[in-house]
């Protein structure tokens, strides 16, 4: 077999494996996995399948933030027709201005000022004459040395920032002149007390400060002394502190009135500890922020599988003044639903070391399982109550059976009156036997009393 039938062997073989790695994804593009599947699966599934594709889908859509993580707030506003209202205010204008555009206007401020005094010193020079007398010793012109406009804005730069290089010099000639020196000067001044104070606002804002105060990822549902509580954990990577630091927290979530008036993103206090004084904070080392659930509390009848399907937010907000410069700043950030996870604590980060306390902010994020009810604050409560009331009805029944029947007693009357004065008498007997019997409970009572959680055994004794 000579080379040229070899190469065209070689070549109907490459071929053939090239048709084959191409024929291949395409067979793999056109099977889908449902098709396969679909047959395989139960009918009551294959129903299901749309709903479930949908959630998915639902589950994937990307939740609109109010606040952003970072703590940006994620509101533009449009159609605003009084713009004259930002040049009324000016100054904060400028400030809130992004830095590219500051520094623009403040070169560009600068730079017409010069050029339009420039232009006056041209001006004046013009018509008074003295560039068609340059050279001439006896004429007596406004500037000296002032040969034209380059001359003139170079004079302008002089003046305004006092540099005073001694070449070009106003003449006592000239009233018009002394004029004007007097207005740039009283002008230039201005200029430099506003553009130079609205670069120092801006760059002593303390908005950097805030990225050093960090929030943890996300927020934690657990139990913690007997209450379901939301908790969130805050901490400052800085040395130098913030001083007089508080937290606040709002649920930002939409709702409708009973007179069916819908209110787009209603703001609702969430108490973080406002009445004990626990939400201001001594952030020294990383705290967890705890939210008692309680009938005052937006979350007190949301259960876990409810909170799954809220479309709710909170917004977190940590104020105090910067150590170093005393200016107050605010971090911001917020948590969606599906960032609140139930049943977790937060795993320490606070460490005893060698003469000193270690954070370990590797840890800061992280959470652990534990042990939660999935029902609603107001339904543990409602069970919690339940279990309480026959116990201590048994407590009372078994004291009212110990007790001498008192004969002397009058019958009472027969009829409704009868009922009401037996539940008092039967009351009174066991408030006072309870009361007279205490000390005989044994400690296994106590003890189940504990394991059930009633945390008014202390009533009970």
């Amino acid at each position: 077999m000579d080379e040229g039938q070899m190469a065209g062997i070689t070549m109907e073989q490459n071929f053939g494996m090239a048709q084959i790695c191409r024929e291949a994804p395409m067979e793999q593009d056109v099977e889908s996995p449902l098709t396969i599947r679909q047959p395989k699966l139960p009918k009551q599934v294959r129903e299901d399948l749309p709903k479930q594709l949908v959630d998915k889908e639902r589950a994937k859509r990307k939740i609109q933030r109010y606040v952003r993580k970072d703590g940006k707030c994620n509101v533009h506003h449009g159609n605003v027709r009084e713009t004259y209202r930002y040049l009324t205010d000016i100054f904060t204008t400028l400030v809130d201005l992004k830095w590219r555009f500051n520094l623009f206007i403040f070169v560009l401020v600068y730079t017409v000022t010069w050029l339009f005094f420039g232009f006056m010193w041209w001006l004046i020079a013009y018509i008074r004459g003295d560039l068609e007398h340059i050279g001439d010793n006896q004429w007596t012109p406004c500037v000296n040395n002032l040969n034209g406009f380059v001359s003139a804005f170079l004079f302008s730069i002089e003046t305004e920032t006092t540099i005073g290089y001694g070449y070009r010099v106003i003449t006592d000639q000239c009233p018009e002149g002394i004029l004007l020196l007097l207005v740039q000067s009283v002008l230039g001044s201005i200029v430099n007390a506003f553009m130079v104070g609205c670069m120092f606002v801006k760059i002593s804002q303390p908005k950097k400060r805030a990225e050093t105060l960090v929030f943890s990822t996300n927020a934690v549902m657990s139990m913690r002394d007997g209450r379901l509580c939301l908790m969130f954990r805050v901490g400052d990577l800085r040395n130098s502190h913030i001083v007089e630091a508080s937290i606040r927290a709002k649920l930002i979530k939409s709702k409708q009135t009973k007179e069916g008036e819908f209110i787009p993103l209603n703001q609702t206090d969430i108490n973080v500890g406002y009445d004990t004084g626990d939400d201001r904070l001594f952030l020294v080392s990383p705290l967890i922020i705890c939210h008692e659930i309680n009938q005052h509390s937006p979350f007190w009848e949301i259960s876990k599988a409810h909170m799954a399907k809220e479309e709710l937010e909170i917004v977190v907000i940590l104020e105090g003044m910067v150590e170093a410069t005393g200016m107050t700043c605010q971090a911001r950030s917020s948590y969606v639903a599906s960032e609140i996870k139930w049943g977790y604590r937060f795993t320490p980060v606070l460490t005893l070391e060698d003469g000193f306390y270690e954070v370990d902010y590797n840890s800061f994020h992280e959470v652990y399982e534990t042990n939660t009810p999935t029902c609603s604050a107001r339904e543990l409560a409602e069970m919690a109550a339940r279990a309480r009331l026959p116990l201590t009805w048994s407590v009372a029944s078994k004291l009212n059976q110990q007790a001498p029947p008192d004969g002397e007693k009058e019958r009472p009357e027969k009829g409704g009156r009868e009922g009401e004065d037996q539940t008092e008498r039967n009351g009174d007997i066991a408030n006072v036997e309870s009361e007279s019997k205490v000390g005989r409970l044994r400690g296994e009572d106590l003890l189940g009393f504990f394991r059930a959680g009633l945390k008014d055994a202390d009533t009970l004794l």
